[in-house]
């Protein structure tokens, strides 16, 4: 086995508070943590065995063989002018929407993409062995690397190019985002009732598995796969407390509708 990878992080926010320990506890030595918020960066290194606060961009003398970005996508642009890199070091970040050559600014001839198709919130665990990693390099040695590092951590590592990664985020988006946003005007209307939001939480679930086992479309279900526009009437009526609930629960019935009807 070969000398172990080690990494620096630019940016402490989500994405990073799961990541870093968990390329840790794969082997990787995590060194260095910058961010705006020195408050972040704390705390994600005490997180670690041997991270430490770093305080600039500067990162000339840093041991890590990987920088990897985990900031706001509008803020990618603004590290990758500023960082300053040992040589031959690999920059890398983790944006599903944010084109590898974004990177093309910073002072290095090894640039990529390593990005994990999840959702992460620092309440939550992520389980990474099933996590999709998705890396993209500017060339072979960096493909490569990201490839090794990825396999490190999870069973499930492509090779995507930028097109591919940000189409697989807008279907993201709407796999992820949008639905739970529905669970958040799923549950006003509970609570507006007086109603428990966890009386739906069996069926949320079982929604969730049929999908993922029949598939999507085979999966659909209610009034507007049924064509009953009378329950769809009343709901619309429902909910004129509220014209924007009115107005998606009108666009995404009349879809389904005009779908199924096919």
């Amino acid at each position: 086995m070969g000398a172990k990878h080690q990494v620096d992080f630019i940016g402490a926010g989500n994405v990073a508070y799961s990541l870093a320990p968990a390329l840790e506890n794969a082997g990787v030595v995590v060194c260095n943590i910058f961010s705006q918020n020195p408050k972040n960066a704390k705390k994600l290194a005490q997180r670690l065995y041997e991270g430490q606060v770093k305080e600039d961009l500067d990162f000339s003398e840093s041991t890590a063989d990987v920088f990897i970005i985990s900031v706001s996508d509008q803020a990618i642009e603004e590290v990758a002018r500023e960082i300053v890199l040992p040589e031959n070091a690999i920059l890398v970040h983790t944006s599903g929407s944010v084109p590898l050559s974004i990177l093309g600014y910073a002072a290095t001839p090894n640039i990529g993409v390593f990005y994990p198709l999840q959702t992460f919130t620092k309440s939550q665990q992520v389980d990474f062995e099933t996590v999709p990693l998705l890396v993209e390099g500017d060339n072979k040695f960096t493909t490569q690397i990201l490839g090794q590092i990825g396999t490190l951590l999870s069973q499930n590592v492509q090779e995507v190019s930028s097109a591919q990664r940000r189409q697989i985020h807008v279907a993201a988006v709407f796999a992820c985002n949008f639905t739970n946003w529905m669970l958040v005007q799923s549950q006003e209307l509970m609570e507006k009732a007086g109603l428990d939001f966890k009386l739906l939480q069996p069926l949320i679930a079982q929604t969730i598995n049929n999908s993922l086992e029949i598939g999507p479309q085979n999966a659909q279900t209610g009034p507007a796969k049924r064509g009953d526009l009378e329950i769809l009437d009343q709901h619309v009526e429902m909910l004129e407390w509220n014209s924007d609930m009115q107005d998606v629960y009108r666009l995404i019935s009349q879809q389904i509708l005009d779908f199924y009807s096919q």
